[in-house]
């Protein structure tokens, strides 16, 4: 263990500075970590990558997996080993050579075990369902200090808990997944002038009805900067993207999009058959490490109107500059997995995502700003989504409207006989990776 002030992370816009920093190798290492904090009634955390950072770490106990980065593929079960600090693109790179692929999602640098415990929804999501649905069993540390491997069989409502209800039960060391035979898909974006941004986003939502579970999609709005950085087509715009991702035949997903492309002329048209491994091009998330506050709401569903007013109020007339994402969910997602789980909101049609850069923005207006786009969507509200809620409020705030009462009261349970003295924050972990 060794002192600390801070701890780089992806997510910079708030300062992480626990009491002491455990850079953990091993499942010895994070016993001995959890023992200790448990022994000096210190709280204490988990930090992976920090792309899902919910707020601020002062004081306590931090546990880096950063190094338990290992992946194991087993082509034949179609499975892979990861340890708790490998990131979708280790477990990517890993499976392409097998004809397989994780249920990772957009970014690749984004810490595989934190996103899957946060229920994982990714860029086959409408086909394959989230990517805690195909957790086969997962070893984890509880508060007593004690690693279990958790199954369906061997603890079944620890097993529930942990796949969607993020790190308030352990540290989970590692996890064994399960594969998708996919080795290539149809997918890019497609980007429109924000001139026409209400058309665009009617003439999407009309076409998500219609849409197969093959393909999953999101349409984005952001005002692209001014920098010399960015492609010429997108600098200093206001763009409406709609990103896709099929595993159909090149001709069928030309026919697919056909109906977005007849919008009208694009800025840029990146749609194209690729190989899996070139996935993480769809969405072209930014790799380098930035502050950024953000939310995210699951929809029943959502109209024309109503999608044109949140655009209205983030667009470029908005305070500060707020990128906005509508996933098109359903599909698989609203399917039962074979082992239930925590994940909630299976019936969202729709997740609603809004970030937004920190650096010299007022925090509160930010806040200020999202509460008047919760208060226009509020007829379809159902609840918030665990992997996309960091905006930097306290512990229990985290989870606040993620979970339904039932899941909630029995979430609170598990955390009673696992962790009643609330070693790890009771209602929240640390560092959950989201996209």
């Amino acid at each position: 263990m060794t002192a600390t002030a801070a701890v780089d992370s992806f997510q910079t816009g708030f300062p992480i500075g626990p009491d002491l920093l455990v850079e953990a190798t091993g499942a010895d290492d994070i016993r001995s970590a959890v023992r200790e904090a448990a022994s000096r009634g210190l709280p204490a955390a988990v930090h992976a990558t920090g792309h899902g950072l919910p707020g601020p770490v002062e004081g306590g106990v931090l546990i880096s997996t950063r190094r338990m980065n290992t992946v194991e593929i087993d082509p034949e079960h179609r499975t892979a080993r990861i340890g708790a600090g490998a990131t979708w693109g280790e477990v990517i790179a890993a499976a392409a050579p097998h004809g397989l692929a994780p249920l990772n999602g957009s970014a690749p640098g984004v810490g595989a075990v934190s996103y899957t415990l946060g229920g994982g929804l990714g860029i086959l999501a409408r086909e394959f369902g989230y990517a805690a649905d195909h957790v086969r069993s997962l070893d984890v540390v509880t508060a007593d200090g004690v690693e279990r491997h958790v199954t369906p069989d061997t603890e079944p409502e620890l097993f529930w808990g942990l796949r969607g209800g993020g790190h308030r039960l352990g540290v989970v060391t590692g996890l064994e997944i399960g594969l998708v035979g996919v080795e290539r898909l149809y997918g890019g974006s497609l980007a429109f002038d924000g001139d026409v941004a209400p058309d665009v986003l009617r003439r999407y939502l009309e076409w998500t009805r219609t849409v197969p579970e093959t393909c999953t999609s999101s349409l984005a709005a952001m005002c692209y900067p001014d920098m010399p950085q960015l492609p010429e087509p997108l600098r200093g715009r206001y763009v409406v993207s709609v990103r896709v991702a099929y595993t159909g035949t090149a001709a069928d997903g030309e026919a697919l999009v056909a109906p977005l492309r007849a919008i009208g002329p694009g800025l840029s048209d990146s749609l194209r058959e690729m190989p899996y491994t070139d996935s993480h091009t769809i969405h072209s998330d930014p790799p380098f490490p930035h502050a950024y506050y953000g939310e995210g709401l699951m929809l029943s569903d959502l109209d024309a109107g109503t999608a044109a007013r949140v655009l209205e109020l983030t667009g470029p007339k908005a305070p500060m500059m707020t990128v906005v994402q509508l996933n098109h969910l359903g599909g698989a997602l609203a399917e039962p997995p074979a082992h239930d789980s925590a994940v909630p909101h299976r019936d969202a049609g729709f997740l609603l995502r809004l970030l937004s850069p920190l650096d010299g923005t007022d925090v509160e207006a930010v806040r200020a700003l999202y509460a008047r786009v919760a208060g226009e969507t509020a007829p379809y509200a159902l609840g918030r989504a665990l992997n996309f809620a960091f905006g930097g409020g306290d512990r229990a705030e985290t989870y606040d409207g993620v979970h339904g009462p039932r899941t909630r009261e029995r979430l609170a349970g598990l955390v009673s006989r696992y962790d009643p003295a609330s070693l790890f924050g009771g209602a929240y972990g640390v560092s959950r990776d989201a996209r």
